[in-house]
C-alpha cells in the first residue's frame, strides 16, 4: 500500500485530506510543522508528501529541497494558496512533481497523487536497476591479481570521485572501456548516461557531426537536426575509444 504523509498546520485540513486519501486505498501519516515532517519522513518513509506552502516553522517551497535531499525517490505537491503560482514554480524548481491549489476538487487532486505514487516507484524501480548496473560495471568486477592492475584499479578508483578528464592507455583488448564504465558508474554521474564512441567507426568528416550534431540542411544529406553525443552525454560521461584516430 502506498503512504501519503501531509504537512499542514491546520488540523481541519490534514483531517479533509487524510479522510480523502484513505478512501482512495492509501495509507496516511500527518505532520504539522517542518521539523515533524522530516521526523515522519525518516520514520514512515512515505511516496509522496503533500505540503502546504505556509508552515509554523518555514516555509513549504524550502521544505521541498529538505526533502528530496533526505529522500530523493520521494514525490513532492505543494499545496498553494489560490493564485499563488510563483510559490509553485519554485518549487518544482526545487525538485517538487507538481502544485495544486488548496480547494481544489477530488477531480484534480487525486489523480494527480496517482501519477505522483507511480513516478515515486518508478523512482524506486530505477535506484534498484543502478544500483544492479554499478554492480555490474563496478571496480569489483575487475579481476586480476598482479601489482600493475591493482595500481591501475586504485588510481581509477581515485579518480572516480573528480570531475577531471582522464586518459585511459592500452593496447586494443586490454579493458580501456571496462575501466571507463568503473569510473562512471563509481561517480556521482552514474544515473547519467555514459555514451562509448569508437572514433575510428566514422571518417574525419562525419566524426564532426558525431560528436557536435548538426542542424538539418547544414551539409547534403542532412535531412533533419541531429543531437551530438556530447550533449547525449551531458551531465555524464563520454568514453572515446582509438581516440588517436581522430588526430
Amino acid at each position: 500500500m502506498s503512504k501519503i504523509l501531509i504537512i499542514d498546520d491546520e488540523v481541519q485540513i490534514r483531517t479533509l485530506l487524510t479522510r480523502m486519501m484513505e478512501l482512495e486505498g492509501y495509507d496516511v501519516c500527518q505532520a504539522g510543522d517542518c521539523r515533524a515532517a522530516l521526523k515522519q519522513l525518516e520514520l514512515q518513509n512515505p511516496d509522496v508528501v503533500l505540503c502546504d506552502v505556509f508552515l509554523p516553522d518555514g516555509n513549504g517551497v524550502d521544505l521541498v529541497l529538505a526533502i528530496k535531499k533526505a529522500a530523493p525517490n520521494v514525490e513532492v505537491i505543494l499545496l498553494t494558496a489560490h493564485g499563488n503560482i510563483p510559490d509553485g514554480v519554485q518549487a518544482i524548481k526545487n525538485g517538487a512533481f507538481d502544485y495544486i491549489t488548496k480547494g481544489d476538487d477530488n477531480n484534480k487532486i487525486i489523480p494527480l497523487i496517482s501519477r505522483a505514487v507511480e513516478k515515486a516507484r518508478m523512482n524506486v524501480r530505477l535506484e534498484k536497476l543502478e544500483k544492479k548496473v554499478g554492480q555490474t560495471y563496478s571496480f569489483d568486477s575487475i579481476l586480476g591479481e598482479s601489482k600493475v592492475l591493482k595500481d591501475a584499479v586504485s588510481l581509477a578508483q581515485k579518480v572516480s570521485g573528480t570531475d577531471v578528464p582522464v586518459l585511459l592507455t592500452g593496447e586494443t583488448g586490454t579493458g580501456k572501456e571496462v575501466f571507463a564504465q568503473a569510473i562512471h558508474y563509481s561517480s556521482k554521474r552514474a544515473r547519467q548516461n555514459f555514451v562509448a564512441v569508437n572514433c575510428s567507426s566514422f571518417s574525419k568528416e562525419l566524426l564532426e557531426s558525431e560528436m557536435f550534431g548538426h542542424k538539418a540542411g547544414s551539409f547534403t544529406g542532412a535531412l533533419k537536426d541531429k543531437k551530438g553525443l556530447f550533449e547525449e552525454a551531458n551531465n555524464g560521461t563520454i568514453f572515446l575509444d582509438e581516440i588517436g584516430e581522430m588526430a
